[in-house]
C-alpha cells in the first residue's frame, strides 16, 4: 500500500471508533531510541525512516513532526504523499501537541496507544487536552488493525556478558540498586529501558538493530529479581546463572498480572519517563516516581570498561584506517564506488576485528549535499556516487564486546574551495576548545556547549544538533543521563561526572553543498588541578589535513592536533602494515 492508502485505512478504522485524531510516536514500550520491526508503526504509515518524530492523522490531516536534524531527509521521503513535514522546534511551526489543541473541536477524542505513551506524556498530554475539551484514549491500538504485516516480536536469544568485560557482577549491582531503593522507601522497582535491564544483569541481546539489547523488564525487589521476556529467548545455562543470583525469567506478557498482584503496602518505583502508562495503571502498590536507578550508574564507566573500551577504539581505527585506504585507491585508480558502498566497506573492515558484534547505528556517509543531511542514511540503488572531488562526510561507528564506537570524519576528496577550509576549521576550532577543556566539578554539558560553538557563532554561523551525547559500554551508542548541548535540552542540565563517556562532535552544514563534522569519543577524567575535571579523547583517527586553513589555527589548537596525530599514529600504527602503513603515518603528521 503508498503512504495515502495507509492513511485512509486507518481513517476508516478512526469512523468506527470515533477518533477524531491518531497519534503514532516513533518509540516503543520501553521508550527506546531505536526500535524492533513491530513497533516501527511511524515509519511504517509515513515512509519516514529517521529515528525522531511523530506523526498526527486526522480526518482531514497527516502530518510528521520532526526536529531540524531531519528536515531535509523528511521533504525527500515525504515527497508524493498527503503527509505534510511540520519543523519540531521551529517558531513558525506548533507542536504536534499545540496543533491538535487548536485544530480538534471540543469533544474530540485522540488515540494513542497507551502501550507506547509514558507516564510523563500521558500526564502533559491528559492536562492540555482537557483544557481543551479533548479526550485522551490510550486503550485502542488501531495501527495494528490496519498494519496487517506487522512483524512479531523479535526471537533473538540472550546471552551473558561476562564480568570480565563489564567489571562488576550483577549481584553487585543488584545490591547497590536496592540501597538506593530503600532510601526512596521502595520495596520494588520496575526498570522499563532495554539498555538498563541489559546493563543490570550483565546480559545483551540481539532484538533491536544496532542495539545489543533483548525486548524484556526487570522487576526487582528487595529479596529477588523477576525478568520478564519471551520464552525461548534464554538459554538454560543463562537462566540457571541468573536463578543463582535471584532472578526470575518469567513470561514478557505476564508483567501486567504481576504489577496488578502486588499487596498493597508495597510501593514500586518507576521512572515517568520510561514506564509506559499502561504498566502504570496495572500496579496495584503505592507508586513512587523517581529516575531509574541505574541510568546515573550505567553512565558512570569503571575501570575495566574504560580500558576495554580504549582497546576497541585501537580497533575501530584499523578498521576505517583500511576503510579509508580502500577510497582512496579505488579513486586513484579510476574508480568509484556509491555512499552505501563505502557504508559497507566500513562495516567489512570493522568485522574483521577481534570482538566486532555489529555496527552501533546506520552509517551515515553523506557525500557533497548529502553531507548537510544531518541523519542521512544511503540506500542500494538511490545512494550517491563518491567521485575523487568534493567533500564526503562519514559518520560511523561498531559495537564490541569490548565497547561502542562513534566516531566522524570529514574529508576533501579533491582541492577544498576557501570556503570549505574555512568552515572545516571553526568546526575543528569548537572541537579542540570542548577537547581541551578544564572545568570545576559540577558543571553541566550545558554550560560546555558553547566552547564548541564560539568560533562558528563568531563568524554568523551554528548547526542545529546537541555536541555531545553519552555512549554506553557495548550498548546503545545514545546513552543518558548527560550530554553537551544548548541549556534547555534536559541532558544539559546534568553534571558531568568522571568515568562517563561522551561525543564531542560539533558541525556546519550548507544546504544542497556539503557537511562538516568532526566527532571523537572522550572520558570525563579528573584534572591535574584538585576540584576541576577535563576531558580525556580516546577516539583514533587522524583529522583531514587538507581541510584545515592553518592560517587561523593558533599555536595551542595546532599542538593539540599534533599530539593527538602523534597518539594515533603510536596506537593504530603498529596494526597496520606495507603502503597503507605508509599512507597513515602521512595522515597522521603534524601541523607546522
Amino acid at each position: 500500500m503508498t503512504t495515502n492508502q495507509k492513511i485512509q485505512q486507518l481513517r476508516s478504522i478512526m469512523k468506527r471508533e470515533h477518533i477524531a485524531a491518531v497519534i503514532i510516536p516513533s518509540n516503543d514500550p520501553h521508550q527506546s531510541e531505536y526500535v524492533a520491526d513491530c513497533w516501527k508503526g511511524r515509519e511504517w504509515i509515513s515512509g519516514f525512516t529517521g529515528s525522531a518524530g511523530t506523526v498526527v492523522v486526522a480526518t482531514d490531516h497527516a502530518g510528521l513532526w520532526t526536529d531540524s536534524r531531519y528536515y531535509l531527509q523528511g521533504v525527500q521521503e515525504l515527497a508524493g504523499s498527503e503527509m505534510i513535514l511540520h519543523k519540531a522546534g521551529s517558531a513558525s511551526d506548533p507542536t504536534y501537541i499545540d496543533w491538535l489543541v487548536e485544530s480538534m473541536p471540543q469533544g474530540s477524542r485522540v488515540a494513542l496507544d497507551g502501550h507506547l505513551c509514558s507516564v510523563s506524556q500521558y500526564r502533559r498530554l491528559e492536562k492540555k487536552f482537557a483544557s481543551a475539551g479533548i479526550t485522551l484514549v490510550t486503550h485502542i491500538d488501531v495501527v495494528s488493525e490496519v498494519w496487517a504485516d506487522q512483524p512479531a516480536r523479535p526471537t533473538e536469544a540472550i546471552f551473558e556478558l561476562d564480568s570480565t568485560y563489564a567489571g562488576e557482577e550483577r549481584s553487585s549491582k543488584l545490591s547497590r540498586i536496592r540501597s538506593q531503593m530503600s532510601a526512596k522507601q521502595a520495596s520494588h522497582h520496575l526498570v522499563s529501558t532495554l539498555d538498563d535491564v541489559a546493563w543490570i544483569l550483565n546480559i545483551r541481546g540481539a532484538d533491536v538493530d544496532f542495539n545489543p539489547v533483548a525486548v524484556a523488564y526487570l522487576l526487582i525487589s528487595t529479596t529477588d529479581a523477576k525478568l520478564y521476556v519471551d520464552n525461548g529467548k534464554v538459554p538454560e545455562v543463562a537462566a540457571a546463572a541468573l536463578q543463582s543470583d535471584g532472578v526470575h525469567v518469567k513470561s514478557y506478557d505476564s508483567l501486567l498480572s504481576d504489577l496488578n498482584e502486588l499487596a498493597d503496602h508495597h510501593s514500586v518505583l518507576v521512572d515517568g519517563s520510561d514506564c509506559s502508562i499502561v504498566n502504570y495503571k496495572a500496579i496495584n502498590a503505592q507508586k513512587v516516581i523517581g529516575p531509574t536507578i541505574s541510568r546515573a550508574m550505567k553512565a558512570i564507566k569503571n575501570d575495566v570498561e574504560i580500558a576495554h573500551s580504549k582497546n576497541a577504539m585501537v580497533k575501530d581505527g584499523v578498521a576505517i584506517a583500511h576503510a579509508f585506504y580502500w577510497l582512496h585507491q579505488l579513486h586513484k585508480d579510476g574508480g568509484t564506488c556509491t555512499e552505501a558502498e563505502f557504508a559497507d566497506k566500513l562495516a567489512h573492515y570493522r568485522a574483521q576485528q577481534d570482538g566486532y558484534m555489529g555496527e552501533s547505528f546506520p552509517a551515515i556517509i553523506g557525500y557533497e549535499g548529502n553531507g548537510a543531511i544531518i541523519h542521512y542514511r544511503p540506500e542500494h540503488g538511490s545512494s550517491a556516487v563518491i567521485e575523487p572531488h568534493g567533500v564526503l562526510l562519514a559518520d560511523s561507528g561498531g559495537q564490541y564486546l569490548e565497547g561502542t564506537t562513534d566516531i566522524t570524519r570529514t574529508i576533501a576528496l579533491g582541492t577544498p574551495t576557501a570556503e570549505e577550509k574555512r568552515n572545516f576549521t571553526l568546526v575543528l576550532k569548537g572541537h579542540i576548545e570542548l577537547a581541551k577543556a578544564q572545568f570545576p566539578i559540577g558543571t553541566t554539558g550545558g554550560q560546555l556547549d558553547i566552547l564548541a560553538r564560539m568560533h562558528l557563532w563568531g563568524s554568523g554561523l551554528n548547526y542545529g544538533h546537541g555536541t555531545g551525547h553519552g555512549v554506553g559500554f557495548f550498548l546503545n551508542v545514545h546513552e543518558g543521563p548527560h550530554g553537551i548541548a544548548t541549556p534547555l535540552s534536559p541532558r544539559a542540565k546534568v553534571k558531568m561526572e568522571a568515568g562517563t563517556l561522551t561525543s564531542n562532535e560539533p558541525g556546519f552544514y550548507k544546504e544542497g553543498a556539503y557537511g562538516i563534522r568532526v566527532e571523537n569519543l572522550m572520558y570525563t577524567v579528573e584534572a591535574d588541578v584538585p576540584g576541576f575535571y577535563k576531558f580525556d579523547t580516546i577516539t583514533l583517527y587522524p583529522v583531514d589535513l587538507q581541510l584545515i586553513d592553518e592560517n587561523i589555527m593558533t599555536k595551542s589548537e595546532k599542538a593539540w592536533l599534533n599530539k593527538y596525530h602523534h597518539e594515533v599514529y603510536t596506537k593504530v600504527g603498529p596494526h597496520l602494515k606495507g603502503d597503507i602503513k605508509t599512507w597513515f603515518e602521512l595522515k597522521c603528521r603534524g601541523m607546522n
